[in-house]
């Protein structure tokens, strides 16, 4: 059987705000709680009026304090933008308050345009190729396990707890699934961003897997978008939300989500309705005995028993129920 799990961007839909979006996060994480989900993180976008999910660990610790047993993390923060010995404290920080419930999931994105970058780093060119010893240094100080010839050999991660978040590695293909075997952490790869990869890097995974004091055995899962409806055409009669959206933010366009009948009156462009149909790549979309099989066979290929899932269609409602029936399927 498979676990579920949901990532959640926070996409604002048109005739929302942010307020009325981010409500709408709470809710469902409260929802996906009592439906048998795993986990339910948050994304970290900037500078995008579409996407209201900026700070991860806020997000965190609002919907942990919410909820009382689903893991709540980040998918994910953006490292090379940051100290890692700060992101350390922070979810150590809510791991205290919120024991054996913290997932740390952490990416190699820059997040956003040059200038974003450099307003994240205050001014710092920090570079990409770091990322390898920033993970390593984030893994050492969530484990109290600074090498004693490091620099910072006595540092101590505080606050001074004895459980430690779990550490995810967000990834796109064969290197990303390097890193977080090699570093014992959990991988995921993100089929809803490039799906060309998968079954390399999970891999590569399962072949490079060194147990640590984050996990023993390897842990990976899938992100991908899914729309699960009563038949496969109202699943496919949502997906028209998605699709425009999915096709604008490529383009750089408005990063809303528009409504159905935004998405039936646009003039699409060959084009258009090319890179629409390979985005549908990234996506699973129909009735439940639909989704129950694409779901089970992307399992089985990709090796792993856990599906993070993102539903970014216009109404909220439709979204809540999508998210129902998947549950209704497997937990």
């Amino acid at each position: 059987m498979i676990d579920l799990s949901i990532l959640d961007q926070a996409p604002v839909s048109k005739g929302n705000g942010p307020h009325e979006t981010l409500r709408h996060s709470a809710e469902l994480a409260r929802l996906s709680e009592g439906w048998g989900y795993k986990r339910y993180w948050f994304a970290e976008h900037h500078g995008t009026r579409g996407l209201a999910s900026v700070s991860p660990e806020i997000m965190m610790a609002h919907t942990a304090a919410a909820t009382t047993s689903i893991r709540i993390g980040s998918g994910g923060v953006l490292l090379p933008q940051y100290s890692p010995y700060k992101v350390a404290e922070t979810f150590r920080q809510l791991e205290a308050l919120h024991p054996n419930r913290i997932d740390l999931g952490v990416g190699r994105s820059p997040g956003g345009t040059t200038k974003i970058r450099l307003a994240l780093t205050d001014g710092v060119k920090k570079s990409m190729t770091e990322f390898n010893r920033q993970l390593q240094d984030l893994s050492s100080f969530l484990t109290d396990s600074i090498p004693a010839d490091h620099d910072y050999a006595g540092i101590k991660t505080a606050p001074l707890i004895e459980t430690a978040p779990q550490l995810w590695v967000l990834g796109l293909g064969e290197n990303s699934a390097r890193r977080a075997a090699q570093q014992g952490a959990g991988y995921v790869f993100g089929h809803f961003i490039n799906p060309e990869r998968g079954e390399k890097a999970f891999q590569i995974y399962q072949d490079h897997f060194r147990a640590s004091a984050h996990f023993s055995a390897p842990a990976s899962l899938c992100a991908i978008f899914v729309i699960c409806a009563a038949t496969d055409e109202k699943a496919e009669e949502l997906a028209l939300s998605q699709d425009l959206w999915l096709l604008r933010v490529g383009k750089g366009a408005d990063s809303r989500v528009p409504s159905v009948e935004e998405a039936k009156a646009y003039p699409y462009s060959p084009e258009d309705r090319k890179q629409i149909e390979e985005n549908r790549k990234r996506m699973v979309i129909g009735s439940p005995a639909a989704v129950r099989r694409h779901l089970l066979e992307l399992s089985d290929r990709y090796q792993t028993k856990e599906m993070m899932v993102l539903c970014n269609v216009f109404d909220f409602e439709a979204k809540k129920e999508s998210y129902e029936r998947l549950a209704d399927l497997f937990l």
